[in-house]
């Protein structure tokens, strides 16, 4: 069984905007600070959002008041909404559950998902 399953990519024009969500199951939500990174073509993975359970949002400066996440954590899922979307967002973008609780650094016992791909087009 897969614990996380993203949705949501597709294709916009810059400017547009796309929402994606992440779907758990398999493991207690609320344990988790909820991620979402993301991997240019070429690049290194990107933190692009994490999300407690309760508490404050870091997001990337690159996306910052552009991108909002939500958790909705009856429902065991995280929600990206992008906003004002321009080429240099084109990436596959990852959910991660992190046991750590760390909304900054890269925790090593993080679980993935399969990624949904994001591509803006000029």
């Amino acid at each position: 069984q897969v614990p996380l399953v993203e949705s949501g990519g597709d294709w916009v024009q810059t400017g547009g905007s796309l929402s994606l969500s992440c779907v758990a199951s398999g493991l207690t939500f609320m344990d988790y600070v909820m991620k979402w990174y993301r991997q240019r073509t070429g690049k290194e993975h990107e933190l692009v959002a994490a999300v407690p359970a309760n508490g404050i949002t870091n997001y990337a400066g690159s996306v910052k008041g552009r991108f909002t996440s939500d958790r909705d954590n009856p429902k065991n899922t995280l929600y990206l909404q992008m906003n004002d979307l321009t080429p240099e967002d084109t990436a596959v973008y990852y959910c991660a559950a992190d046991p750590c609780r760390d909304v900054i650094g890269r925790c090593p016992h993080e679980t993935w998902g399969q990624g949904t791909q994001v591509t803006v087009s000029s």
